[in-house]
């Protein structure tokens, strides 16, 4: 395998003799020049970014740079080393070529160098060699998931357990819902995504379940309730389910379908409300007995003639 050589001292835009001083400063200034937010959308900015990361990743720690510095005298010209086991079959082209970004945001030729799987471990580096030497732990990879939670336990909060199908396989876990959790939200739990040095985070985003009787909207809650015609007419109380058990709700006389009558402070976690959506259930004709019917008729000839005085 060949891998290209990096001028490191070139991407920062130092001497090789540059103090750490000068290497900060040149950093700072080139990462502000080449940073995503400053050119979105420009790929070539992006690479820049991350080249220039990778140079100072490498030149600030006094280790790293001796390690690098030891490619050798003909570093311009182009050599090869022999390094630890393992390196026997890759050969280093130093022409400034520019090595792809694998395993993160570092190339190839920093990973043969400070990877897991180059290090400098045994036989040590090039001729002066480091006992034990430097080796680059890798971080294991975040994991994303989703998990659902009823409106109750969005509401009150608590210990919830999940079982999740992760990379390597299902993983059980106990996790703490805050009270009134949004819907969407994220929770991060530092050190369980995948295995590293140290393992990764693993963040859960959170979703409300379809719920039987509510719907949700933020952190409000809705609910339907019928009431029959005369109710709507005369008034009437009415037991109506909230996330903490049923409560006694006053219907004002006259009220009209599709009015909302809000109970304060009674949405997800004491942060919304939740509103009573009523309708009015028409009875009909077809199971009414005949005496409801002559009724029925009486009221709507009652009501016309009414209509009629009144005009």
């Amino acid at each position: 395998m060949s891998v290209s050589y990096k001028d490191y001292y070139k991407i920062l835009e130092v001497d090789r003799n540059a103090t750490t001083e000068e290497i900060d400063k040149s950093y700072k200034k080139l990462a502000r020049k080449y940073h995503p937010d400053l050119n979105q959308g420009d790929s070539k900015a992006e690479e820049k970014f991350k080249e220039v990361n990778e140079a100072h990743e490498v030149l600030k720690d006094p280790q790293k740079r001796k390690l690098y510095d030891q490619l050798g005298p003909n570093w311009k010209d182009g050599q090869n080393f022999q390094g630890a086991p393992g390196f026997e079959n890759f050969q280093f082209n130093f022409q400034g070529g520019q090595g792809g970004f694998g395993g993160g945001d570092f190339s190839d030729f920093f990973e043969m160098l400070f990877g897991q799987h180059g290090g400098f471990g045994g036989a040590g580096f090039g001729n002066g060699g480091f006992g034990g030497g430097y080796q680059r732990q890798r971080r294991g990879q975040d994991v994303e998931a989703n998990v659902q939670v009823t409106l109750e336990e969005a509401h009150k909060g608590g210990a919830k357990s999940f079982t999740l199908n992760m990379p390597d396989g299902q993983k059980s876990l106990n996790v703490n819902i805050p009270k009134g959790i949004k819907n969407g939200a994220k929770l991060r739990l530092a050190g369980q995504g995948r295995a590293g040095t140290p393992n990764g985070d693993l963040y859960l985003t959170v979703h409300y379940a379809v719920h039987p009787k509510f719907k949700s909207e933020g952190f409000d809650i809705s609910c339907q309730m019928f009431i029959k015609p005369t109710e709507a007419v005369f008034g009437t109380k009415l037991r109506v389910p909230t996330l903490e058990g049923d409560v006694e709700l006053k219907i004002p006389a006259g009220i009209k379908s599709g009015k909302k009558l809000r109970l304060k402070g009674k949405g997800i976690g004491a942060k919304g409300d939740e509103y009573v959506v009523i309708d009015i259930d028409t009875p009909s004709v077809e199971t009414m007995s005949e005496k409801e019917k002559a009724l029925w008729e009486e009221l709507a000839n009652l009501t016309a003639q009414n209509d009629t005085e009144r005009k």
